[in-house]
């Protein structure tokens, strides 16, 4: 199978460059799986699961939104944030989610409700992907 490159930056460093031969990301349309020599395309990332081929060997990631660019000679990923399913921890991700349902609940007049609700769908995707690909 062909491979392409994939570059995956946030804000504050880069998590990943190589060659790859499959990426498969939410988008705002959906699932969108990426092949090599895949038709130029913007799209935005939605949170949601990630996951990528590289050697045989799947790695999945949580994501929280970012941007995909596929180009001739390289495809880019500009998330906000992204952890590998194997580093998550998932009592902070429970955690994070407890805090921004209670926040929810509060109704306070102080209280970004568009934030919360956010905070608690990344909170609830780390909590997927962990569970989905952290079973022994």
């Amino acid at each position: 199978m062909h491979t392409f490159p994939l570059l995956i930056m946030t804000p504050k460093k880069k998590v990943f460059e190589g060659a790859i031969t499959l990426l498969n990301v939410m988008t705002l349309d959906g699932q969108l799986g990426i092949l090599a020599k895949h038709q130029p395309l913007l799209s935005i990332v939605k949170t949601g699961p990630l996951h990528i081929i590289e050697n045989n060997k799947v790695t999945y990631y949580a994501t929280s939104g970012g941007v995909l660019t596929v180009k001739k000679d390289q495809t880019i990923l500009l998330l906000d944030a992204i952890e590998r399913a194997d580093v998550i921890d998932i009592n902070r991700a429970k955690d994070a989610l407890k805090r921004a349902e209670d926040r929810l609940k509060s109704r306070s007049e102080k209280i970004d409700e568009m934030r919360a609700k956010a905070a608690i769908d990344r909170a609830l995707n780390r909590i997927a992907v962990y569970e989905k690909f952290n079973q022994d």
